[in-house]
């Protein structure tokens, strides 16, 4: 899997898209192929607000339920409301059709400490090697 290189990464295996002051936000491939099968979504409201390294939600699998965590603060603006009905579309489109949650950003600065897809891909490389 090529990860899109215009994305900013996390190291729980979050993504962010920014365009203007609007990110998108979602769980990376590797993080869906992790969790197996998807049943169950947990999404914030609009106009929740979120803060960077907190929870924002959780995904459940046949395997397991993970929390999701911000990657960057600010004000939820939309959720992908399609998932509550269709949550295995983030298995199926992670990186697409699979978003989670789009946020309008508090601090832009925040995108500083994220990872772009090079050093991302590095991280997966180094933490499947141990």
């Amino acid at each position: 899997m090529s990860y899109p290189s215009e994305f900013l990464y996390t190291k729980d295996h979050e993504w962010v898209r920014l365009e203007g002051e609007t990110a998108t936000i979602g769980i990376t491939d590797y993080a869906q192929k992790e969790l197996g099968d998807i049943v169950f979504v947990e999404l914030p409201k609009v106009g929740d607000h979120l803060t960077a390294a907190e929870p924002l939600g959780a995904i459940e699998s046949v395997k397991a339920v993970s929390d999701v965590f911000a990657p960057i603060s600010g004000t939820v603006e939309a959720i992908n409301a399609q998932l509550q009905d269709k949550p295995e579309i983030v298995n199926s489109d992670p990186h697409g059709e699979g978003w989670l949650i789009r946020v309008r950003v508090a601090d832009p600065k925040e995108t500083e400490r994220l990872m772009n897809a090079e050093a991302y891909e590095a991280y997966l490389h180094q933490t499947q090697a141990h």
